[in-house]
């Protein structure tokens, strides 16, 4: 039996999401602003209806996922979770506002919604997940991108992008601030402070690289269980270089999983 699916967003991760859909998970709606409702239908050739908030959607959805980034996540995501439904969340730097973390829990509580945290552009959050439950010393996270991958983002301001010749740091802070400065970007600190230390003390450093055209994220956890370290080098989207391909794939991982009867 088919299930359907409900994206909050349809921008270039939405777009990328759909394509690879698995069998047996269809788009059903999308939730977009009503400036671009006209735009998205016109895209999608009418084959999916598309929405400007939860409350038009008069049926259940089996799955919600968030492709919109942070601000989707705080306009649409308390009325989702009111209604009982699963969402499955990418743009995790939202919940670095901690105000915005308990609007959520608390829907969650009220409606029986449940909050997925997908992986996004990192792996390995099983296990720091698990390492947290036995007590953990120290997480560093530091992140590496292109030039083209910063631009338009807070960095401008604290570094000349066009004149930077080698790898450069700009950043060093906690989890929560580089979640709140870096929106589009730093999603992957705030999965891992969420995973394991907390926004505060989740340490995190990011550069920018001329010489790199991939996403490089580096993880150090140490604690009772004794330490690990990780590094993933990505490729951004072709459609927009400030999305991870791999944030894209753990959407799609999510909407298998609600498929299948055994899951990782």
């Amino acid at each position: 039996m088919t299930k359907r699916l409900l994206m909050i967003g349809y921008g270039a991760m939405g777009a990328e999401v759909h394509r690879l859909l698995p069998e047996g998970m269809e788009l059903s709606w999308v939730v977009v602003p009503e400036a671009f409702a006209a735009q998205i239908r016109d895209r999608l050739n009418g084959q999916v209806t598309v929405l400007s908030s939860i409350e038009q959607c008069n049926e259940t959805p089996d799955l919600v996922v968030e492709c919109a980034g942070q601000p989707g996540l705080a306009e649409h995501g308390e009325a989702v979770l009111r209604r009982g439904l699963t969402m499955a969340v990418v743009a995790t730097g939202a919940l670095a506002d901690e105000a915005l973390y308990q609007r959520l829990a608390q829907a969650a509580r009220d409606g029986g919604g449940r909050i997925q945290l997908l992986s996004g552009a990192i792996a390995g959050m099983d296990g720091l997940a698990a390492a947290r439950e036995g007590g953990l010393d120290e997480v560093v996270y530091e992140a590496c991108k292109a030039p083209r991958s910063w631009q338009g983002s807070h960095a401008e301001k604290l570094i000349d992008l066009a004149a930077v010749s080698e790898r450069t740091v700009f950043f060093e802070g906690d989890a929560g601030e580089a979640a709140r400065l870096f929106p589009a970007n730093s999603n992957v600190a705030a999965t891992i402070a969420l995973a394991g230390l907390g926004m505060r003390n989740t340490r995190v450093q990011l550069a920018v690289d001329p010489a790199t055209r991939r996403n490089t994220h580096r993880i150090h956890a140490s604690g009772r269980f004794g330490e690990f370290s990780i590094e993933l080098n990505g490729h951004p989207l072709e459609s927009n270089p400030k999305t991870s391909t791999l944030a894209a794939l753990s959407v799609v991982r999510a909407c298998r999983q609600a498929l299948e009867p055994v899951s990782f």
